[in-house]
């Protein structure tokens, strides 16, 4: 009866949003090198090919060159905003800059630990800022980043970020990619203001780019991971949130092959980069847009393994875990751990 009701619940939130727009599919082959591959390579080998470079090594995929770009500014009523340049330079000038709130421990050293916040898909520019405060209020340095095509980054003809998650292939990976480069450009900014001890905290699609930030930025002590799953495409292929996309890929390709081709971007593939670190797992027993046994899928990675983790599981849904009382158990779940993960 419980997940009944909270199904219900879950989709009548969903339908509040009503400018979802089913894209076109493509294969995306302008956003990877076009070198190597002879003119008649059919598009999905061609990305199957750049995709297995990728992985091959995924340290030279994920790691930006340095960037002195840094600009700390503060705003009349104090609010302090960190920009920087892209290490991914798109199309879209707007895109290119980083846009992070700061928010300074409101008790204990300036320079004690510090959390990287990376907040779901299609955030408006005040998604998880109420967060950040609680992180900061409990004696940790909290800082936004705007995803890529969210919020001041998002181009005049978008509504919402939709390149960062769509049935363009190749562009998905690279945009994600584009995020993790601008995670752990954020991360060296902190580390450059003498944080020693980082965290890193990510929602939903966040959750993804956290951990992907994670098993590349060895700075990174503790990752927090809101909402889960091991692969990237069965979210996208089975989600509530995400049936736009799914209805752009429908008669295009098949998840199998989808799966293959966002490997780089989906979590399964880095685990054991992650076994070193903090970690905790959190998700919603009742989740549509994550379905529950994709979570169950990932936690039973860890357990089988033996990567140790945190587990948390919420009694509600994906969208019904942003609403009270849920959203106030959640946030008190990832500051404590990440209080106590980052205390020594």
């Amino acid at each position: 009866m419980l997940r009944l009701l909270v199904h219900a619940w879950e989709r009548r939130l969903a339908s509040v949003t009503t400018d979802r727009i089913v894209r076109p599919f493509d294969w995306g082959l302008e956003w990877i090198p076009s070198d190597g591959h002879p003119p008649e390579t059919k598009e999905a080998d061609a990305l199957g090919s750049w995709v297995a470079e990728v992985m091959a090594d995924t340290d030279r995929f994920f790691t930006p060159p340095p960037t002195d770009t840094y600009r700390l500014t503060q705003t009349a009523d104090g609010e302090r905003l960190l920009t920087f340049s892209s290490a991914f330079p798109t199309p879209h000038p707007a895109n290119n800059t980083v846009y992070c709130r700061y928010f300074p421990a409101s008790r204990g050293s300036v320079r004690g630990p510090a959390v990287l916040v990376l907040p779901q898909w299609n955030a408006g520019p005040e998604g998880h800022v109420g967060l950040c405060r609680i992180l900061s209020w409990s004696g940790l340095n909290a800082l936004r980043l705007s995803l890529p095509y969210h919020d001041q980054r998002m181009p005049p003809e978008l509504h919402r970020a939709d390149y960062i998650v769509s049935s363009n292939v190749a562009r998905t990976v690279q945009i994600c990619r584009q995020a993790v480069l601008d995670a752990r450009r954020a991360i060296w900014w902190l580390a450059g203001q003498g944080h020693e001890r980082i965290g890193i905290l990510g929602t939903s699609l966040g959750s993804c780019l956290a951990l992907l930030t994670t098993a590349h930025e060895p700075l990174i002590r503790a990752e927090a991971l809101n909402h889960i799953s091991p692969h990237f495409a069965d979210v996208v292929w089975r989600g509530l949130s995400t049936e736009h996309v799914r209805e752009g890929l429908n008669g295009h390709i098949e998840l199998d092959l989808l799966r293959a081709l966002w490997k780089p971007i989906s979590p399964r593939w880095y685990l054991e980069r992650v076994r070193d670190r903090r970690t905790l797992l959190v998700y919603g027993r009742y989740d549509l847009t994550f379905p529950v046994d994709l979570s169950e899928d990932l936690v039973r990675e860890f357990r089988e393994r033996q990567i140790p983790h945190e587990l948390s599981v919420l009694r509600c849904g994906h969208y019904s875990s942003g609403k009270a009382p849920f959203k106030f158990i959640d946030a008190w779940i990832l500051t404590r751990f990440l209080r106590n993960a980052l205390a020594t």
